[in-house]
């Protein structure tokens, strides 16, 4: 089998796409809208003082905001109208889904295709906006709270602020949202993974700097520098390897005769990638863990929030072990939950056997979909253990040393995957692009002969 850089080599037609008109305008109406969203990460809220906003940022860039920051692509430190993100769309995404696995309505409505599908869409909108104006107002009281000697971040606190806070975020969230959906209909790519890869990729540069000036000033060696961007690099080698691996499962169609003729015989196999629910149980993790412990930083920040709550935000800080164990549990229970949604084995049983396949040793029906089960979960098991690693390990070792986010398993994790899906995608219209040109040839020459 050839490897991913050779298939991209082969795929990736360089003249085709200067060809592919469809194509170039998907990829321009993608540059568009993501200029669009950097665009507003720096539209300021109004209100807010800017100056005592970055003293305030500048103390906290370590903790849970700085990381939450890095997701927002810096609006949050700018105090910008697109400060929540995509988050609050993502977490409704995740609750969305969990009613859905437990709630019959929801799940009889999503099996009616798509119809059902807009439905939930459209619940999942209802849900955002609710969650959006909880933690915009969440935000607003904070920031009330906030102070940097002496002054404090908010010009004229007070009822209207703290309204136009709210109406400010949530339609900064419903925009985000809305072009996240444009970006996917009419555009390459996840949009809403797209938002979230760019705020991450406009900060690398200015990363890496940060991390260049920590060594000129002598707070890091020469040394672990090199060590932190091998490392990088090894992470990216690891990320690439893992999402182009998959377990192939045997599966063999009889033979029938038809007429003098037979048919089938062949033996074909069914992939199971090693990480079936890709970057999502980072994303989602990031999102649960993420949001409620940004409000209660904004409060302890200022000194106004009670003692408890500055307690449990220096145990949940970077780097911190119980951040650590809440971050890899999630992680774990979201890559179980999600690759149960994506890939049901009893499904899939019964489509083998209604188009006659079956795998080779095992008894079509309850023993296929069992089997198919088991070896999903021990695959579910070592793709859990990948992730939680990738996006650990880094982790501890940046919190140590106080360097930037954006060199954190986390970050590269979805830098990586949303670039490989992207890609992909690119390679898709490519090859439908050439497929097309081909039939018309072929009909242009059969009118000609």
């Amino acid at each position: 089998m050839a490897s991913g850089a050779e298939q991209f080599a082969s795929s990736f037609n360089f003249g085709a796409l200067s060809k592919a008109t469809e194509l170039k305008k998907r990829i321009w109406f993608t540059l568009g809208a993501l200029i669009i969203y950097r665009l507003g990460t720096y539209i300021p809220m109004p209100g807010i003082d800017p100056t005592v906003l970055k003293d305030i940022f500048s103390q906290n860039a370590g903790g849970i905001l700085g990381m939450f920051d890095m997701f927002a692509g810096g609006a949050l430190s700018r105090m910008t109208i697109f400060a929540l993100n995509i988050m609050p769309y993502i977490s409704a995404a995740i609750i969305m889904q969990l009613m859905t696995a437990v709630s019959p309505s929801l799940e009889t409505l999503k099996k009616e295709g798509e119809v059902g599908r807009k439905k939930i869409n459209q619940y999942t909108r209802y849900l955002t906006v609710l969650l959006a104006a909880v933690q915009g107002y969440g935000i607003s009281v904070g920031l009330e709270n906030m102070s940097a000697g002496g002054a404090s971040a908010v010009l004229y606190p007070g009822l209207f602020f703290r309204v136009e806070t709210v109406i400010t975020l949530v339609g900064g969230t419903i925009f985000l949202m809305w072009l996240g959906e444009q970006i996917t209909a009419r555009g390459i790519g996840n949009g809403i993974s797209l938002i979230i890869f760019s705020g991450i990729v406009a900060n690398l540069p200015q990363a890496l700097a940060g991390t260049l000036e920590l060594g000129r000033t002598g707070a890091l060696s020469a040394g672990f520098i090199i060590f932190l961007l091998v490392m990088a690099v090894a992470v990216i080698a690891t990320i690439v390897f893992i999402e182009r691996s998959f377990r192939r499962i045997i599966v063999q169609y009889p033979k029938r005769q038809v007429g003098n003729r037979m048919f089938g015989g062949e033996a074909s196999h069914l992939p199971l990638k090693l990480n079936v629910s890709g970057v999502i149980p980072p994303i989602f993790a990031s999102s649960i863990l993420l949001m409620p412990m940004t409000l209660a930083s904004f409060s302890a920040s200022g000194g106004g929030g009670p003692e408890w709550l500055t307690t449990v935000t220096a145990l949940l800080g970077r780097g911190q072990p119980l951040y650590l164990g809440i971050y890899i549990s999630l992680i774990v229970f979201f890559a179980f939950f999600y690759t149960a949604i994506v890939f049901n084995p009893a499904e899939t049983a019964d489509n083998l056997r209604k188009y006659g396949g079956f795998i080779p040793g095992i008894r079509p029906g309850k023993n296929t979909a069992d089997y198919l089960d088991f070896v999903l979960t021990r695959l579910t098991v070592a793709g859990a253990a990948y992730l939680a690693a990738v996006c650990i390990l880094p982790e501890i070792l940046t919190a140590k040393y106080n360097v930037p986010f954006y060199f954190g398993g986390t970050s590269l994790l979805i830098v990586v995957t949303v670039t490989m899906d992207t890609v992909g995608q690119v390679q898709s219209h490519l090859l439908a692009h050439q497929y097309e040109g081909l039939v018309k040839k072929s009909k242009l020459r059969g009118r000609r002969g």
